[in-house]
């Protein structure tokens, strides 16, 4: 309506954004409370970047650091941290790699190994504690979804 003063202005209103409804949000209330469940379980023994970095060495055996990084979802900084702190107390054992001289190789020691095994069905509940409150089909159903966002 106009007052015949000057043109009618129209403002729309933007459209809404609920915090509560943003994947973003969401995925972070998420990655907190998995983080607290984790905190409870084994984070007096290692940090979550600690243990990623132990498992994935576990699993696949001796790794360059870069690639360990790689594959644990760390910069080069954050990884060699991680592994500078896991040799000072004797779990990894790092050398230059025998065919490039300039490459870190990472190790599991003897100690590395039996911490890993110990603490692996501890690491298995805490899964098991983060998704408690879906059934098998809705677990499987996240994971694969989640997978396609990486």
């Amino acid at each position: 309506m106009s007052d015949g003063v000057g043109p009618t202005l129209v403002t729309q209103k933007p459209a809404a954004y609920l915090l509560d409804d943003q994947i973003g949000f969401i995925l972070r209330q998420v990655a907190q409370r998995h983080a607290a469940i984790f905190a409870a379980g084994v984070q007096a023994e290692v940090t979550s970047t600690q243990w990623a970095a132990l498992s994935k060495l576990y699993e696949v055996g001796p790794l360059s650091q870069n690639l360990l990084g790689r594959l644990t979802v760390m910069d080069a900084a954050t990884i060699k941290g991680v592994v500078d702190r896991l040799s000072k107390r004797g779990l990894t054992d790092t050398r230059a790699a025998p065919d490039d001289g300039r490459r870190r190789l990472v190790t599991l020691t003897q100690d590395g190994r039996a911490l890993v095994e110990r603490l692996m069905p501890q690491a298995n509940r805490i899964t098991e504690e983060t998704l408690a409150p879906l059934e098998q089909r809705e677990r499987d159903m996240l994971k694969a979804l989640l997978s396609r966002l990486r």
